[in-house]
């Protein structure tokens, strides 16, 4: 199966995790569709890959030569986001895309204004939607590449490389991808998450993340005789999320600004509930902004003379880069693999999270390679075929580096 056509049945099986049940793991059982999928392939191609219990899928190709002592892995999330639909997802070809407005139904349009994106990839072949749903190149795409790459193994086994580990993931867009994640049959000295946009950028700092759940109770009594008695929950946390900085929203942020996202809202007058993601590149900024969440609940609690606001403050992971920055030869391979095959390199910070967050705290240091993918989580998702080849190309290029 080409690599294209890997994608594209992939992003078939609907994968979406599920916020409102993330206590299991995978979140949702529809995760398992492609997991077995997955796993079926694998066999097909003559190796023996392990799904556990909790939906993550192993695979160890043992080194074929002994010179080559690294060990290298690769990892890549089966799930996409809950933010939007991603069922039924229709994809659509463009061949040689030339720089204008992609109309991808009477209602919606990916226009070259908003979406800078599409400057990068004109000349490219790109897979878009039908402005219903996801596309899933998050991360599918990264999923294709890593199953082309197995295949690769599979039919040339007598290629050099050293000892090489895979592991596909569950629940990553709910940050939960490495929760259970078992190391004693991912144990690399180093990885590679595949879950970027451009491949021509590679991530090794990430935010330092958090979530925090508000929660409100109020007093409910009848309007007409409320006068000194009722206590609105819904307004309380209105006036919440008013007393947090105004300029520290996503909207207003960029590079290695730190940010605090409602994320959901709901309640009346007896209850109300808040869920916030907090996000910082710098560790000291990042401890600073959920102490301020911790003070705004304190001052509102004064204020109303009673325990109205519960602030419960959860850290998701770390930046990264405060082990890859020690890690240069891993950079170095990066660059070096990119310049081979006609790429240029360059890094930015991920305002975001990956695996490899969490992975390089657990002993494997783990920066992140694109694999053509952009504008995730919605309807104007869309993926580089030539980038998505690229990506693949890049992937060989470093184990054939690896010495």
């Amino acid at each position: 199966m080409e690599l294209l056509d890997k994608f594209l049945k992939y992003i078939s099986i609907d994968t979406q995790s599920s916020e409102e049940n993330s206590d299991e793991t995978p979140s949702t059982k529809k995760q398992f569709d492609l997991l077995n999928y997955l796993k079926k392939e694998i066999e097909d191609y003559d190796f023996k890959p392990v799904l556990s219990k909790y939906g993550y899928l192993y695979l160890f190709i043992p080194s074929n030569n002994p010179k080559i002592k690294k060990s290298v892995g690769f990892l890549a999330h089966v799930d996409t986001s809950p933010d939007a639909d991603g069922k039924n997802i229709k994809p659509r070809i463009i061949k040689n895309y030339q720089g204008e407005d992609i109309k991808l139904s009477s209602k919606w349009t990916t226009t070259t204004k908003n979406f800078h994106e599409l400057k990068k990839v004109i000349g490219d072949s790109l897979v878009v939607t039908n402005g219903e749903t996801l596309l899933g190149a998050d991360d599918k795409a990264g999923i294709a590449v890593i199953m082309h790459l197995i295949e690769f193994y599979s039919r040339n086994k007598d290629y050099p490389h050293g000892d090489l580990y895979f592991c596909f993931t569950p629940d990553e867009e709910i940050g939960n991808g490495t929760k259970y994640i078992d190391l004693k049959l991912f144990k690399p000295e180093f990885a590679f998450t595949l879950d970027g946009s451009d491949v021509n950028c590679f991530e090794f700092e990430t935010f330092n993340a958090a979530s925090a759940k508000v929660t409100i109770e109020g007093k409910s009594v009848h309007p007409g005789s409320a006068k000194n008695k009722m206590v609105n929950a819904a307004m309380i946390a209105t006036e919440f999320e008013s007393l947090l900085p105004p300029k520290m929203k996503p909207q207003y942020t960029e590079n290695y600004e730190g940010f605090n996202h409602l994320t959901k809202l709901s309640g009346n007058v007896e209850k109300a509930e808040m869920n916030y993601i907090i996000r910082n590149h710098h560790r000291e900024s990042f401890e600073k902004q959920k102490i301020f969440f911790k003070e705004v609940e304190r001052a509102l609690n004064r204020k109303y003379h009673y325990k109205a606001v519960k602030v419960e403050i959860h850290d998701q992971y770390y930046n990264m880069g405060e082990v890859l920055h020690s890690k240069k030869w891993i950079i170095n391979l990066i660059v070096d693999s990119m310049k081979q095959i006609g790429l240029k390199p360059y890094s930015i910070p991920i305002r975001g999270g990956t695996d490899g967050a969490k992975l390089s705290f657990m002993g494997i240091p783990c920066p992140n390679i694109g694999a053509g993918g952009f504008c995730f989580h919605g309807r104007y998702e869309f993926l580089s075929i030539n980038q998505l080849n690229k990506s693949y190309e890049l992937v060989r290029q470093i184990i054939d580096n690896i010495k």
